[in-house]
């Protein structure tokens, strides 16, 4: 497969994962501003910026971190390279780049999603309910999803599609924890609390997780067993470790079609092995949010690895 290609593909895979993971914080943020305000809080909507690493293009732009302009920002702004609307609109442009390469459905899927988001942004805000939009970002991500999983040959291009699904899952899914844990919570007194447990809660629906979270854990909801599901318990489809678990799958079959093991491989492996020495009380002991920085730190250098590895030049 030509690296372009393959590229193409990829960053498909991205962007969806990206649009969605963007619906996702607008879901934490309305379902935490739900709750009253306590003097030394930090903003939770200017935790989302944080998170989603659009705080200074944010400012530049309105300034102070009002709700309503958060919500445009992250979802219907075009200025914003990260918003919703951007990364379905360039998840689309890579498809029909590489339409040779999709099924019938996975094209349909995403040129469907594209038609329908013209019409939302057409729509008047205030006709525009946050719940709405978000829960249709879910819907259409699934879609496709199933399209690639059900219509899809298992060859190097669906393998280049999971890598990017993984690689922005577990990018995506550690920087909303980390909004929770270190963003949100404004001491450490307040760890085990009421709010504290509230907030863990709304990050587990946020995520479609909640139910899950009761199959698998019993007696009462903590913070520990909450980080455990999101970080280490593989049964969870969101989980750190299996989207590294997925990363590493997916540089498997790339590595065994091409016939050569690459540094990106490698780097996956020593990953995945770090991550299953670890318990959730080390990670506590160490500090969530030094954590987190150092994981999302290894999934930057991973996918940059994969970039050079086989995004460029001929991975023929």
């Amino acid at each position: 497969m030509l690296s372009r290609t393959a590229n193409n593909l990829f960053w498909i895979a991205r962007y969806m994962e990206r649009a969605e993971n963007m619906a996702r914080l607008l879901e934490v943020g309305a379902r935490i501003s739900l709750l009253p305000s306590i003097h030394g809080y930090r903003s939770e909507w200017d935790s989302l910026l944080q998170a989603s690493g659009t705080a200074e293009g944010f400012q530049r732009k309105y300034g102070d971190p009002v709700a309503r302009n958060i919500e445009s920002y992250l979802f219907f702004d075009r200025d914003n390279p990260s918003s919703v609307i951007s990364c379905l609109t360039e998840a689309r442009e890579n498809a029909r780049i590489v339409r040779t390469a999709l099924t019938t459905q996975v094209w349909d899927a995403l040129n469907m999603a594209f038609q329908e988001l013209k019409q939302l942004e057409r729509t008047p805000r205030s006709e525009l309910e946050l719940t709405q939009l978000t829960e249709w970002v879910t819907r259409t991500a699934a879609l496709v999803r199933g399209s690639i999983g059900a219509t899809l040959l298992r060859n190097d291009g669906y393998e280049f599609l999971n890598l990017g699904y993984a690689l922005e899952r577990a990018d995506a899914t550690a920087r909303l924890i980390d909004v929770k844990y270190y963003v949100l919570l404004p001491r450490v007194e307040f760890v085990g609390s009421g709010l504290d447990n509230y907030q863990w809660m709304t990050l587990l629906r946020a995520l479609s997780l909640h139910r899950a979270f009761h199959w698998s854990y019993a007696g009462d909801i903590t913070a520990r067993k909450i980080a455990d599901f999101l970080i280490l318990n593989p049964q969870n489809p969101r989980s750190l470790v299996t989207s590294v678990e997925a990363i590493n799958a997916s540089l498997t079959q790339i590595s065994k079609a091409y016939g050569r093991q690459m540094d990106s491989q490698i780097r996956a492996q020593a990953l995945l092995a770090t991550l299953g020495e670890q318990s959730v009380d080390e990670i506590f002991d160490q500090g969530m949010h030094e954590f987190l920085s150092g994981f999302i730190g290894e999934v930057a250098i991973l996918s940059q690895q994969v970039r050079e590895n086989y995004l460029t030049g001929d991975v023929r």
